[in-house]
This record gives structure tokens, sequence and C-alpha cells, in this order.
């Protein structure tokens, strides 16, 4: 069984309505658990998306992070609500990574990146990104401190992934997969403008392709491309993440097989190794209903 916890958008919500949820889909069976449903108040509804909805995903032995746009929330495997953190610096949060003993938050509205160690239970690391004349830069700066950067968004900076290398990012303006080795920041690879859930995986770099509606594997020898689901008889009449096809969200399942979201809520897997499409399950024909994020989920399913 093949198990994916969703995180999602729904654009057009109004006051008071569900603007987001959390979603339990077992892509073997067909089945979609609705798990939470996100009403919070105190969000931006002036724009389409504003600060609606839950987004990034981390899951450790015990516990289930989910980011909104200004808050980290802590969730118990059957989906109690055990904390809330926040930090004036995280503003506009796509996705979040675990990595020794922290998380790490793309902050998209700072250009920045902030970490939360996981003991202390407090935000204690930013670096803040910069796309000069002469390439990349990185800042660090103390989150707690009034010296952090300014509310810039730039380089729509809106993914990353850590691992021993050490940490990799990007986002819709950055024009590429940046790299970080704690001292200093560089291109890896051109990638096409508007990039979402940019990661290394094998030999290459997997990410989705949204402005085409495909997902990419690319290598320095190849580009393997993978067709996003669009539904002719939804109605398409929102731009970008609201419309159909827009692909948001990524993981990877096993050694060839990754899970692709997009709109409206629709998760698909894909084999790298054989070049097809192996599932794709769609809970909604609102384009407005975006997927945001997608995680292996590790505990058994909760019980009603």
């Amino acid at each position: 069984m093949t198990l994916l916890l969703a995180s999602s958008v729904f654009h057009g919500s109004m006051e008071g309505e569900s603007h987001g949820a959390l979603h339990l889909v077992d892509m073997t069976g067909g089945r979609v658990a609705h798990v939470v449903d996100w009403k919070a108040p105190g969000v931006d509804w002036n724009e389409q998306g504003g600060g609606r909805g839950l987004r990034g995903i981390a899951i450790d032995d015990e516990r289930v992070f989910v980011a909104s746009a200004n808050k980290l929330h802590v969730f118990s495997p059957e989906f109690e609500l055990l904390e809330t953190y926040r930090s004036p610096y995280l503003a506009d949060c796509h996705e979040i990574c675990g990595f020794e003993n922290r998380l790490y938050l793309s902050s998209t509205a700072f250009d920045s990146v902030l970490g939360f160690d996981l003991e202390k239970k407090q935000f204690d690391w930013g670096l803040h990104v910069v796309d000069g004349e002469s390439g990349p830069s990185a800042t660090p700066f103390d989150p707690q401190s009034a010296a952090g950067p300014p509310p810039v968004q730039s380089l729509g900076l809106n993914s990353l992934w850590c691992d021993p290398r050490g940490m990799f990012l990007s986002g819709s303006r950055t024009s590429g997969l940046l790299y970080f080795d704690a001292k200093r920041i560089e291109e890896l690879v051109t990638l096409p403008r508007g990039v979402q859930n940019a990661r290394p995986w094998r030999d290459g770099v997997l990410f989705n392709d949204s402005e085409s509606r495909v997902a990419r594997f690319i290598t320095p020898a190849s580009n393997r491309v993978f067709q996003v689901p669009t539904y002719p008889d939804a109605a398409d009449e929102g731009e970008g993440s609201s419309c159909v096809g827009f692909a948001r969200g990524l993981c990877v399942v096993d050694e060839s097989v990754f899970a692709v979201g997009s709109s409206p809520a629709t998760i698909t897997l894909h084999d790298l190794d054989t070049m097809k499409t192996t599932k794709s399950i769609n809970f909604s024909a609102d384009p407005s209903h975006s997927i945001h994020s997608l995680a292996v989920w590790p505990f058994p399913v909760p019980q009603d």
C-alpha cells in the first residue's frame, strides 16, 4: 500500500470557510480521507491565494509538521494539533524539510530560509538569499533579532531539500537549483522559470515545471518529461496555482517512483525507470482546490 499525506489550498474560499486541508491518500486502493479541515482565521483574504491553506509537510518518528502561510503547526499521527510556532520572518511559507533535528522552512516573502530547532522548540537560524549581478549570495541572520531581512520577494523561493551534502534551494524566479554548503551558495543547474519542488534525486534533478504543466527529471544527458493530468470539463478560469494542470507538490516514493500533485486536487504516480504513469487519483473538480505538498505517510492509518 502506498499512503501519501497531501496538503491543499482552497484559493477562492471566503472568510469563515475552509481554506485548506490535509488528506490521507491510499494510492493503491484509490481511497481519500480528509483528515484535517482548516478554517483558521487571521489569513489574508484580499488575494485569491493570500494566506490560505496548509503548505509544507515534514514527518519524523512521532510528529507531523505542517506549515501554513506564517506558522508552523505540530500534529500527532492521529492529527491532534499539539503546538503552533511563528516567527516575524516567516511569511508565505511554501515547503519545509527536516534534517538532523532541525526543520528548515522556506519563507518566500522574505527570500529566506528559517531553521527551527526541534529540541529547543524555537526558530534559531535564518538565511537570506539574494541573486545579484555576480550570482547568488546568502547571508545568515538571527530570526530572534530585529536585524533580519526586509519583506522583499524577488526570487519566489518556494522549495528546499537538505541532505548530508548541504541545502538545495529553488524558486519560481531563481532560474536554477541553488546549493548552499554552509559557507557559500552557488547555482548548480539552470531550471525553467516557474519551477516548483526542485530537488536532487539519483543522478539528476527532479522538479515540477509548473508553467509547462509537466514534471521533469533532468541530467546532463537527458530531459525526461511526465505530463500532468488535465480535465477538459473543468472550468479553467484561474491563474497560476488555481488553474487546471498546475503542478505543485512532489515526493519520492521509492527508488523509481515519485508522486506529483496538481490542480484540481490530483495526485499522480510516475515511474522513472519505465517512463510510465502508474496511477492518478483526482478528488475535486474545482481548479481552485490545489494540492500544495506531498509526503509519504509512515504511520498506521488513524481510526475514526
